[in-house]
């Protein structure tokens, strides 16, 4: 008789290889490295009701990079040739990190684009900071794109996920950013139960009442990110699905970006293919650019990313999610 183990159903996202149902996971292999992201620790000066990756002010699981590890980074990509166009930093809130400007202003002066995503709150608009985001807008221009988080164009909801003020607070960031003509953009959720028509005709009226430069009709200059939730039953992404879905493996996020991230109390920081899975140490690539282009075994095959997590299949296959500009 068969062994009663063999025989039970697997749980999804458990085989990196084989879905739940017995068929070939699907995998999405580096089209071409465009977009280095930088996470600049976990910590952040608000605690959202559902933040993607749990930052607070307590979160410190993953620590402050330096500059100099940051930097790292980029003469890798120099020495190496990769076709890095764009420099992400993401948090936490990027401007709680102390090295944060100077960071910005390598990645600036080596020629990068430079997206940071921030909730533009207390940490961007102390003085010091202002005075140095001036410098750098006056040094390079439309080059460094600051994309805020706005969850919804309402108080009511924005605050819902963010905290009683944080619309505010926001919202004052964003009036600083648009007066000193930054390159602008916000980003949003869709778990309000409205269209997207509607969500950016929110927006829209908010961003003209405000005088912001921003088009909500423009999808780079409005994000709307799909809700996640880890306990919600998602479907595996199989290699049948990017014929049944019309998508392709090469627009998935991970087809074009990797993350640096650095854990409380390692040596040094690691590669993860994606900014949505900074915990899971089963998707460390290694320490530098060229081992994570040839990470084989568990989650990689070839460098290729096995999509064996929820996020991949409820953000980005099915939700449509992609973080770089």
């Amino acid at each position: 008789m068969a062994d009663a183990a063999l025989l039970a159903p697997q749980a999804k996202f458990a085989d990196p290889d084989v879905t739940a149902g017995g068929e070939r996971r699907a995998r999405v292999a580096l089209a071409g490295l465009r977009t280095l992201w930088i996470n600049t620790g976990s910590l952040c000066n608000i605690t959202c009701r559902n933040c993607y990756i749990e930052s607070s002010p307590e979160n410190d699981r993953l620590a402050y990079i330096t500059r100099a590890e940051a930097r790292s980074y980029l003469e890798e990509i120099e020495r190496g040739g990769w076709p890095v166009r764009e420099i992400g930093f993401t948090g936490g809130e990027p401007f709680m990190n102390p090295d944060i400007m100077e960071m910005l202003g390598d990645a600036l002066t080596g020629g990068f684009s430079v997206l940071v995503l921030t909730n533009a709150m207390q940490p961007m608009l102390r003085p010091r900071l202002r005075e140095a985001l001036l410098a750098l807008r006056d040094a390079h221009g439309s080059r460094l794109l600051m994309r805020v988080s706005l969850d919804h164009y309402t108080q009511e909801l924005h605050d819902t996920e963010r905290g009683p003020g944080s619309f505010a607070k926001t919202v004052e960031g964003i009036d600083f950013l648009a007066r000193e003509d930054f390159n602008l953009a916000l980003a949003g959720r869709t778990c309000w139960g409205e269209s997207e028509e509607a969500a950016r005709q929110g927006y829209a009226a908010l961003i003209a009442e405000r005088a912001w430069p921003i088009d909500a009709y423009d999808q780079a200059s409005l994000v709307l990110f799909p809700e996640m939730d880890v306990r919600a039953d998602v479907p595996e992404i199989t290699d049948a699905c990017w014929g049944i879905l019309g998508k392709s493996p090469a627009d998935m996020m991970c087809a074009s970006s990797r993350m640096v991230v650095k854990r409380k109390g390692a040596d040094a920081p690691v590669l993860l293919p994606c900014t949505l899975l900074p915990y899971d140490r089963a998707f460390e690539m290694g320490e530098t650019l060229e081992e994570a282009a040839r990470a084989d075994g568990g989650m990689f095959e070839k460098g290729a990313v096995k999509l064996c997590h929820p996020h991949c299949a409820k953000f980005c296959v099915l939700g449509g999610g992609y973080c770089s500009s």
